[in-house]
């Protein structure tokens, strides 16, 4: 991570910089690997440790996990994920309005740290501890980082600040490389609790990392810029008692009555991430203050929300279906070279560092040509190209239906269709979100943004709370399908969906 140091032509005093950057982008970015680190190599476990030592867990499997369903363990996996893009809305208000960003994110890395520690003592209890922990830490810290990447730069008009972000984004692709590699390879292959505990151990250097090179950031990151006066935070702090006397009050005659299972805590949630990504969108679509324009692309933008929402529902199974495939049903040699299952959960990432770069050209290419595909034609592309990649699942899983080990082959090539339709649909929805924001939700919408993952993945999580099978060729032929239909149906429609962006092509 080299830095260098500029000087201009006054002689002022040359200013450290990051690859071309300012200085407080190390800082970030290297706080953002370990915490992706820690994150994925984290979530490379979690459903091969659920289902460890239970009737789903692959032959010859170490044992020492919860021996959970495969059906169980999913929908943990999915309701997990959700609600770690889900508190990515309550953590940007907390570095709005109550602690500012550099302070948020500093809480949320000791929250982080804490879940990874929890999650390396053995036991169920412990083990639920930790992920509410990670999902909470994860929210808050998500939201944050981002947003102090921004502040490094002198406004949206600074010609380094895409560039910016994208340094920022391969620190998020190599952490998520490197953690299977390492956490998975400890954690399956020697000790669960032990990988837990290494994703603290890449947490800590992350914070570590972050305290010291703070005052490299800008000073921006240590403003609230909208605090709550004392009225709005007792009446907050009162609600917040209310709501938390009132659940606990709940669950605990429940669990006095002796009805408490663990679906008493999942669908409540799966539900919540549900209903509240609808909530959010029919609140903004409903505000009498926006114009005529702002309905006009709210409309439209329901459109890019169900598409992505469908896309999450599948591409996130990722770490959970094709995660039990790859252990169970995939051979672990591949010319020779033994390998475990974790090591999947490196592709997607390997794959965008190496395919980013390409897509970037293309697209730049085609529009010189006046050939680029619309906003609309890329997320019809991500919907088949992820529906495809399904369809290709269903080979492998019928010829491993006498017991056979599929080629590993089979997984490399379903993460790279996935991977090339994340880069269809991901960084577009992100730019299609900017221009399309109401003015006065310029800023919640990109939180809006995350709720289509919290949405997709909540929609998994309620079907394997309902006791469908997601390991299933059926389900899997029929997840393809629905995207597949949603993809032939966003480019039926474009013409009436672009009409309803107006200017935003």
């Amino acid at each position: 991570m080299a830095s260098s140091l500029t000087q201009d032509s006054v002689g002022t005093p040359p200013e450290r910089t990051f690859l071309g950057h300012p200085r407080g982008l190390a800082t970030l970015f290297m706080t953002e690997m370990w915490e992706r680190f820690s994150y994925y190599g984290m979530r490379a476990l979690l459903v091969l440790y659920l289902v460890s030592g239970g009737a789903d867990a692959a032959a010859g499997s170490q044992g020492g996990g919860l021996a959970m369903t495969a059906a169980t363990a999913s929908a943990i996996y999915a309701v997990y994920v959700s609600m770690v893009y889900l508190m990515a809305m309550p953590g940007g208000w907390f570095g709005d309005r109550v602690w500012g960003a550099r302070k948020t994110v500093t809480i949320a890395a000791f929250v982080i740290m804490a879940g990874h520690l929890s999650l390396a003592v053995p036991g169920q209890a412990m083990f639920f501890v930790g992920l509410v922990l990670v999902a909470v830490g994860s929210g808050l810290l998500k939201a944050n980082i981002s947003t102090m990447v921004g502040h490094l730069y002198d406004g949206p008009d600074d010609p380094r600040r895409d560039g910016g972000f994208t340094v920022f984004y391969m620190g998020i692709n190599l952490g998520a490389f490197v953690a299977p590699l390492v956490i998975g390879t400890v954690g399956e292959t020697y000790n669960w609790h032990a990988g837990f505990a290494l994703a603290a151990v890449g947490m800590g250097l992350g914070l570590v990392q972050f305290l010291i090179g703070s005052k490299s950031l800008s000073p921006k990151s240590n403003v609230v810029p909208n605090p709550l006066s004392p009225a709005e935070r007792s009446g907050i702090l009162l609600k917040v008692a209310a709501v938390t006397a009132a659940t606990a009050v709940f669950y605990g005659a429940v669990v006095m009555a002796g009805m408490y299972t663990l679906n008493w805590a999942l669908v409540p949630l799966t539900l919540a991430g549900l209903i509240i990504p609808i909530a959010v969108l029919v609140r903004i679509k409903r505000d009498k203050g926006l114009d005529r324009i702002e309905q006009s692309k709210m409309s439209a933008y329901i459109w890019f929300f169900v598409a992505a929402a469908v896309f999450w529902m599948i591409y996130d199974q990722g770490g959970s279906t094709l995660s039990l495939f790859a252990d169970g049903k995939t051979a672990d040699t591949l010319l020779g070279i033994g390998f475990p299952a974790t090591w999947y959960q490196s592709l997607n990432p390997l794959f965008v560092m190496a395919l980013a770069p390409v897509f970037a050209w293309l697209w730049l290419w085609l529009a010189r040509r006046n050939q680029e595909p619309s906003t609309i034609v890329k997320f019809a592309m991500a919907l088949v190209l992820v529906g495809g990649s399904f369809f290709v699942f269903v080979v492998p899983m019928a010829m491993a239906g006498d017991g056979t080990k599929v080629s590993p082959m089979w997984l490399v090539s379903i993460y790279m269709i996935q991977t090339i339709a994340e880069l269809c649909l991901s960084p577009v929805g992100l730019s299609v979100t900017t221009k399309m924001a109401p003015r006065k939700y310029a800023s919640q919408m990109m939180g809006v943004w995350f709720l289509a993952v919290t949405a997709g993945d909540c929609a998994t999580g309620l079907l394997a709370l309902a006791g469908v099978d997601l390991n299933g060729t059926s389900i899997i032929a029929m997840q393809a399908a629905l995207a597949f239909a949603a993809g032939l149906a966003i480019y039926m429609y474009r013409q009436k969906v672009q009409e309803l962006m107006g200017n935003v092509h």
